[in-house]
């Protein structure tokens, strides 16, 4: 790797699995020291092992509490020194239309995928200001642009948290505090394979066969891998997107360029024969 994050603190919630643990491997490779935060301490310590030794400190908390919040923030600045970056990546992602969904359900996705990144920021933006900036990466999601059925409560909240970036961005630039989204496309992970049953069952097919024909229309026709979502992150994080602030990047195989309603009149997946 080549550095870019030498020298960084980051604070990585979510980080002990699927896209949030890549964003730790890469950022400890990268040459930052980080904390990440969860409420499963088997899967955090899964992570740590999985980075360099002495790079990452695990710390168990719920970001729904604004007092855990608070302690990750304390955590990482007692771990690293400082706390020059904060990403937002815990989310969960329960289906159901508005009447379907379960009400305790739906404020779980509110309080997890919204109002945790609310605290974190709430929490980390005094640090931040008083150490003359820093970079806050909101990981979001392709549904916080467009819609997906079934998917109320996710869709909702990702589309809040888009909105309550750019409301940091807006605000705390005058601090040099930066803030960006990243809305990752259909991404190879434990959430999205269970989300995958249903479709793979009707198909008669595996997890593999139904993320192919769910993303056979998009240009580059694959899922990601929660591996190739971290660029964007590391880009966010760190010097060379000094002057970015207040962007939303889909990260999503092109899907977001495509009319599904011709897709399917074409006839064929683009790029076949």
């Amino acid at each position: 790797m080549s550095g870019l994050l030498a020298g960084k603190a980051a604070l990585v919630t979510g980080g002990g699995s699927g896209i949030g643990a890549a964003i730790a491997r890469r950022f400890t490779a990268e040459g930052a020291k980080i904390v990440i935060t969860g409420r499963r301490k088997e899967a955090l310590a899964d992570t740590v092992a999985a980075c360099p030794e002495g790079s990452v400190l695990a710390f168990a908390g719920d970001v729904r509490k604004f007092e855990d919040a608070q302690a990750m923030v304390e955590a990482t600045i007692k771990f690293c020194g400082k706390i020059d970056i904060l990403v937002n990546n815990a989310g969960i992602d329960p289906a159901g239309t508005v009447v379907e969904v379960d009400i305790e359900q739906w404020k779980s996705v509110i309080e997890t995928n919204l109002y945790g990144p609310f605290f974190t920021m709430r929490a980390a933006l005094p640090h931040m200001i008083k150490a003359g900036g820093g970079s806050i990466v909101n990981i979001a999601s392709l549904a916080g642009l467009r819609r997906i059925p079934a998917m109320s409560a996710y869709c909702s909240s990702k589309s809040g948290l888009i909105g309550l970036s750019q409301s940091v961005a807006l605000d705390y630039g005058p601090h040099n505090v930066r803030c960006n989204v990243v809305c990752p496309g259909a991404t190879r992970t434990a959430m999205l394979e269970n989300a995958m049953k249903g479709l793979a069952d009707s198909l008669e097919t595996d997890i593999t066969g139904a993320l192919d024909y769910m993303t056979r229309f998009n240009p580059l026709a694959h899922p990601a891998s929660t591996d190739q979502i971290t660029g964007a992150v590391v880009f966010f994080a760190g010097d060379d997107s000094a002057t970015v602030t207040g962007t939303v990047l889909p990260v999503d195989s092109g899907s977001t360029v495509v009319d599904p309603n011709g897709a399917a009149l074409s006839g064929r997946a683009w790029g076949s024969d």
